[in-house]
């Protein structure tokens, strides 16, 4: 196909190189509006499993998710990527579109939300160790203080409201893979933002992922009957479109602007607003050292935010 042809479209731009020097506000924002989408993540997921099998919450939200990155695609007629980036293109559909939904699922089976999202807090720190390793960033001493601090204190706080420390069960392990997987598919789809742009990172991560997702999908219909509550199809439409789509244009755009890791440190306050949600939504105990804790963990973030990051 000729450069000039019509049945390829002008895409969005990628997002300039430049402009992860320094923290801008619109990263920030675009940084927050992903984190205010993904933070309904954990509650949703706790009633889909509820009554759904955890294999088709998993694996078939990524099935919707990549039908509407098919036709947002067509739509606007984006050209494939260079055949050099699908091997990162692969890296992030095994953390985001794999890897985090999968293990998550299947830890809220037995695993509260609120507790769920004691373990994602630790994602921040993950997210920003990623970003030195391979983006090559190099955040000031006062982030890395900041970052521990808001990691601490989202855990504190939270297991000293539900009551103490537990043993560590399988649910844990599976949640720790999770934020492995995420951290990993957060900072390189970061990077290829900069490089094809936001949406499109996530749409062709989907779709490089929706064969294994639909056998998956279909290994889970057969097995298990599709009868659930209105409220667990809600939650899964929830988490298919935004959790697993529409989320990712601003989280990917945020982190594309960066510096990925101050960028998401924004993500601090994401384990907070999941405990309210989970609190509203569920009625899972919440308490006033959350609004303690939630207000210790903003400072950290906000620290965490305006501190300086090289490249």
């Amino acid at each position: 196909m000729k450069d000039d042809s019509s049945a390829t479209a002008t895409v969005t731009a990628p997002l300039s190189r430049g402009a992860a020097r320094s923290l801008t506000a619109p990263g920030l924002i675009w940084g927050f509006l992903g984190v205010l989408a993904f933070s309904f993540t954990l509650p949703f997921t706790r009633i889909a499993v509820a009554t759904l099998d955890p294999l088709l919450v998993s694996a078939g939200r990524a099935v919707v998710a990549a039908a509407l990155a098919g036709i947002v695609l067509l739509a606007t007629r984006t050209a494939l990527p260079p055949r050099a980036l699908w091997p990162r293109i692969l890296v992030v559909a095994a953390g985001v579109v794999v890897g985090f939904p999968m293990l998550t699922s299947f830890a809220l089976q037995t695993s509260p939300a609120s507790h769920g999202a004691v373990v994602i807090g630790l994602l921040p720190a993950a997210t920003a160790v990623v970003a030195v390793v391979r983006g090559r960033e190099r955040p000031s001493r006062m982030f890395w203080i900041a970052s521990v601090a808001g990691a601490v204190a989202v855990v504190a706080f939270t297991v000293i409201g539900n009551g103490g420390l537990r043993g560590v069960h399988l649910s844990d392990l599976l949640l720790l893979g999770a934020v492995v997987a995420a951290a990993v598919g957060y900072a390189e789809g970061g990077l290829l933002a900069r490089e094809i742009g936001s949406w499109q990172v996530i749409c062709w991560a989907l779709l490089a992922a929706a064969p294994v997702m639909a056998v998956l999908t279909g290994v889970s219909v057969v097995q298990h009957p599709l009868t659930a509550s209105p409220d667990a199809w809600l939650a899964f439409a929830y988490v298919s479109a935004i959790s697993m789509f529409l989320g990712f244009f601003a989280w990917y755009r945020g982190l594309g602007i960066g510096p990925i890791a101050s960028v998401s440190q924004i993500q601090l306050v994401q384990p907070v607003l999941s405990i309210v949600w989970a609190a509203l939504l569920l009625g899972e105990v919440l308490t006033p050292l959350t609004i303690v804790g939630a207000l210790a963990v903003i400072v950290c973030a906000a620290a965490a935010v305006r501190s300086r990051v090289r490249r």
